[in-house]
């Protein structure tokens, strides 16, 4: 089936609704919002696909069987002979990750991981988490400005991430390197990121496979260990399997928690007086923290290939048909709150979509959150007047779902520490 818009745009005639035009890019909303007002299921020629933009229909995307994450396999199987040979090593890294397989591959392994990520096991990790955060920001409070994504963002989570895969502090900073490389293969198809991609995959598992052995001839409380005796008790294929969600869980467990790091900050610092009212209030932080997930979440948008036609609000979508899920948009639907796109730390019951929901439910969600609260608190403990440099931030933006923050330079006043 082939829908197309019949009005035009500037910015590409013929087209109603541009997902491509630069004003969309540098700020989606106005748009999204006249999606979910006017034609929430949308087929975009540009995107050639389907995109949802309502809170309701995305939720029931999400939780659709029909429609599936296991897309990056089939992507890298349409390539040339040539380029599918020489990627082999990566298309079977990504064939094991856990929410690239199939379905029930995804859920053996969910369950298995799931059990290291309970409420519990992350608090245990506050106290480490705690201790990098003042680490890291030690290493610059002096100084009176910083980086925020190279200097705190990335370095956090990449930091705690390699405790948990039991890398050794010497090695720890190898991980945002490889991190940055594997993360190519979520963009465009182009073949020289994606043979980065490759070696950085090769890499990281090559580095892990003695790590792997140590733990298994010794085991320590510590995820290596819980996934090498899943592996013993047969609910874990291979150790191939478990160098590939080491790979998934490097890239996933800390670009979410920097990204949401980032672009809280940002919006902070954009709105100074919701700042002043989180330094004045500190237990206003937990909800706070869902209040930056829901205006600014991680993840723009995901996307589902369906694998037989589903009916959904009164348009239908082929087999094969690609679908794209505009979480920040379900997230700042009217219909589930009041003036959504005004950031509030106050707010009360907010429901947003930056984790998904359903089977596919970001397991790293608890961690994410833990690793902002220690993040922010310290911060505001610390550091005072923050604001943003001159020159501002810098943003990667590719669509009205690519959109990312690049670099984030603020400036503040160290908080003299208090003498007994």
């Amino acid at each position: 089936m082939t829908v197309t818009d019949s009005a035009g745009t500037a910015g590409h005639p013929g087209l109603a609704y541009d997902l491509l035009a630069a004003a969309t890019v540098a700020d989606p909303y106005p748009l999204l919002h006249q999606l979910q007002a006017e034609d929430p299921v949308h087929w975009s020629p540009q995107l050639h696909g389907w995109v949802l933009t309502r809170y309701a229909d995305i939720a029931l995307a999400l939780k659709d069987p029909r429609l599936t994450a296991a897309r990056m396999v089939g992507q890298l199987d349409r390539l040339p002979e040539a380029d599918r040979r020489e990627l082999a090593p990566l298309r079977t890294s990504v064939a094991m990750w856990m929410g690239h397989t199939n379905r029930d591959d995804h859920v053996r392994m969910q369950r298995v991981i799931k059990r290291y990520f309970t409420p519990a096991t992350v608090e245990q990790l506050r106290p480490r988490a705690q201790a990098i955060t003042d680490e890291l920001i030690g290493g610059f409070a002096d100084r009176g400005h910083c980086e925020v994504v190279t200097e705190l963002a990335y370095p956090l989570p990449a930091r705690v991430i390699a405790d948990m895969l039991g890398v050794p502090t010497a090695d720890r900073d190898l991980l945002p390197g490889w991190s940055r490389d594997i993360s190519a293969v979520f963009g465009q198809l182009d073949l020289d990121s994606l043979r980065q991609s490759q070696r950085s995959i090769v890499e990281m598992s090559e580095y892990m496979r003695p790590i792997l052995a140590a733990r298994r001839a010794e085991p320590a409380d510590d995820l290596i260990s819980m996934l090498l005796a899943a592996q013993a008790a047969g609910q874990i294929a291979s150790e191939d399997e478990i160098l590939a969600n080491c790979v998934l869980l490097l890239f996933a467990g800390h670009e979410t928690t920097a990204n949401l790091i980032g672009n809280g900050l940002y919006l902070l610092l954009r709105n100074p007086d919701q700042m002043a009212l989180l330094r004045a209030e500190p237990t206003l932080l937990p909800g706070a923290i869902e209040e930056m997930l829901r205006v600014a979440g991680p993840a723009t948008a995901t996307t589902r290939l369906a694998v037989e036609p589903v009916e959904l609000a009164g348009r239908s979508i082929e087999a094969n048909q690609m679908v794209f899920l505009a979480l920040g948009a379900g997230s700042r639907d009217p219909a589930q709150h009041a003036d959504p796109d005004r950031f509030d730390v106050t707010r009360t019951g907010t429901r947003h979509l930056a984790f998904g929901q359903g089977t596919f439910y970001c397991l790293g969600a608890a961690l994410a959150r833990m690793e902002a609260q220690v993040c922010f608190g310290t911060l505001f403990e610390r550091l005072d007047g923050l604001r943003l440099q001159a020159d501002g931030p810098t943003w990667h933006s590719r669509s009205a779902f690519n959109r990312s923050l690049v670099t984030l330079p603020i400036e503040f006043t160290r908080i003299a520490e208090s003498v007994e």
